[in-house]
């Protein structure tokens, strides 16, 4: 039997580091570096940080209503979402990486694994249809699909600055 009392930080512990590696991967980048394309199709490397930050907080606080609610507008950046997302300077994002972790990591901190399983009803600002696409989710999914998709796009990021000379995250 598992003891449903530890935090949950105890079973994220890579999360941190990743952050941390993130955060001194993007920290020196100049603006003219954050403009390089990921690829010949594909976002910028500053795009591609903001999709990352609009991510965590769409589904920490859109969702499970986790971190200050000053954080709403971090949303709005990811270029997935915003034709015309401002660009921002490194400065910038890595403050943001850190507001957003900070809200992930005091999540973590409080939750247990008893936490898990609580279910999630899709929030009311998204439309009828993305709300029948996503459905309920559960804690344990968001989660997951949160540091997936982190480390999705981290591989991204890794290959984008190599490609330029720059150091990546792995």
């Amino acid at each position: 039997m598992t003891d449903q009392s530890l935090p949950l930080t105890t079973f994220y512990e890579g999360w941190a580091t990743y952050q941390h590696r993130l955060v001194e991967i993007i920290a020196p980048l100049s603006s003219e570096q954050l403009a390089f394309p990921a690829s010949s199709h594909q976002w910028t490397i500053g795009m591609l940080v903001q999709h990352i930050l609009g991510n965590r907080v769409w589904w920490f606080q859109g969702w499970m209503s986790e971190g200050n609610p000053d954080l709403a507008p971090i949303m709005q950046l990811d270029p997935g979402d915003n034709e015309t997302p401002p660009r921002l300077a490194a400065a910038e994002l890595v403050v943001g990486l850190e507001d957003t972790w900070r809200m992930i990591d005091q999540a973590l901190a409080r939750w247990t694994s008893a936490d898990l399983g609580q279910v999630f009803s899709p929030p009311a600002f998204l439309s009828e249809g993305e709300k029948n696409y996503f459905g309920e989710r559960t804690r344990q999914g968001i989660i997951w699909y949160v540091l997936q998709h982190e480390i999705h796009h981290g591989g991204e990021l890794s290959l984008a600055l190599g490609a330029y000379g720059l150091a990546g995250i792995y």
